[in-house]
């Protein structure tokens, strides 16, 4: 049976794709589920306007991620820790600590899309990558200081 995939499906294919599958599996798994449609003439339209509509979503969502980051460069954080002796820090700074210190300055972050390959541990100034959409990236100036 050829189905029209309404989502991208890990083993079929991606959106939009007519693929064919056995009768079971389509009945059974991928039309009460909302993965796929029967491919007819009909399906295809209505396939290419949720594409439309997604596109019209995706780029809107870009367009906002971008006015977010241009507010986001010029933003400077400063992360206050307890040293020790010869200014060894106490613990770290997260990625949640930076999402907390960006929502006290009112940017809702969300701590997964700070890229940090490791906790900061250690005094200076660090450019930290926030994704803030699949196609935005930005960098936020923190200052690690001592408290």
């Amino acid at each position: 049976m050829k189905v029209l995939l309404r989502q991208d499906h890990e083993n079929l294919g991606k959106r939009g794709d007519v693929v064919s599958v056995k009768n079971g599996f389509a009945r059974n798994f991928l039309f009460p589920r909302g993965i796929a449609l029967e491919a007819t003439p009909s399906s295809e339209r209505v396939i290419e306007e949720e594409r439309r509509t997604l596109a019209r979503r995706q780029d809107k969502d870009r367009k906002a991620a971008e006015i977010q980051a241009k507010d986001l460069e010029a933003v400077s954080v400063t992360a206050a820790v307890a040293v020790g002796e010869e200014d060894r820090v106490f613990g770290s700074v997260t990625s949640q600590t930076i999402a907390d210190l960006l929502q006290e300055k009112g940017y809702a972050i969300d701590k997964r899309k700070i890229l940090l390959d490791e906790p900061i541990k250690a005094l200076g100034v660090y450019s930290v990558p926030i994704k803030i959409h699949p196609e935005v990236e930005v960098k936020v100036r923190l200052w690690v200081v001592k408290e």
